[in-house]
């Protein structure tokens, strides 16, 4: 087997074991009883209006593309994992939201170029393996002067600490593949688009989470319903030692940001126009 062929076969297995771990537990309960008011803030920034084509890349259940239809966009949701896209489903006819749903990898998009006039992420492209190519593909399927707009976790906010702790747990990723929370941060995000974007406005903003009133409770809730620390704890096994040591990292990682019965988790939000 060549070398690009063996390229091929390890990134189709890569992608495959994304897809599986975003089916594990229930996300769409996270979107929905954590961090729904995320959504609304990114259609904002990106002043989505009647009329607009817009591409919400790995939009999950659709925290993002939901409002984005219900502000008038002429929305395109697409994520890797179709059992989300299935809950996007039902959410949306739940809401009165008419749009589409596709399946799709962030790293190689089946739109062609200059197809949206808004292509907007909220939590979802930071998670894909190789930053560059993904950004890649939210430039290319935007139109001269159309906007991208994208939410993602900082490193230093509570879940970028959350990933860090999970890390000497988890297995080493595959060459080339970069953390996730380096889409939280502003130079980061500007050097992958260069300068095929400019009028880039960034800012930090934090969202209150008040879903956990103890320490315990997050943790109880993460476990059944998260997908990244799911695959954590599986590839952890039957280590009892370890999982007990992963519990309390992550116990204490909560008790400490835990304020008045509440969690502030940072987020960078930053919006940009495609260059001409």
């Amino acid at each position: 087997m060549t070398e690009s062929a063996d390229t091929r076969e390890a990134d189709l297995a890569l992608k495959a074991k994304h897809r599986a771990m975003w089916a594990l537990g229930d996300y769409p309960a996270v979107a929905t009883r954590v961090v729904a008011g995320l959504g609304p803030v990114l259609v904002d920034a990106c002043a989505v209006k009647e009329g607009d084509r817009v591409l919400d890349v790995a939009a999950g259940s659709g925290n993002a593309a939901i409002p984005a239809a219900l502000a008038g966009g002429d929305v395109v949701a697409s994520d890797l994992t179709p059992e989300l896209l299935a809950v996007g489903r039902g959410e949306a006819e739940a809401r009165g939201a008419v749009l589409s749903w596709q399946e799709a990898d962030a790293e190689a998009l089946p739109f062609e170029d200059a197809a949206f006039d808004t292509v907007m992420s909220c939590v979802g492209v930071m998670f894909a393996p190789h930053h560059r190519a993904a950004a890649d593909e939210l430039v290319r399927v935007c139109r001269a002067g159309g906007t991208i707009g994208l939410l993602s976790w900082t490193p230093e906010g509570f879940i970028g600490r959350m990933f860090a702790t999970l890390k000497p747990y988890a297995p080493p990723p595959p060459p080339g593949v970069q953390p996730p929370p380096l889409w939280g941060k502003e130079e980061h995000v500007r050097a992958l688009l260069g300068d095929r974007v400019t009028d880039v406005v960034s800012r930090r903003q934090s969202i209150r989470v008040d879903a956990f009133s103890a320490p315990g409770d997050f943790l109880e809730f993460f476990k059944a319903a998260y997908g990244p620390i799911i695959a954590v704890y599986r590839y952890i096994g039957d280590d009892t030692e370890r999982a007990a040591a992963l519990d309390t990292a992550l116990t204490d990682l909560a008790a400490g940001a835990l304020r008045d019965g509440a969690i502030d988790w940072e987020y960078l939000l930053l919006t940009a126009r495609r260059s001409d």
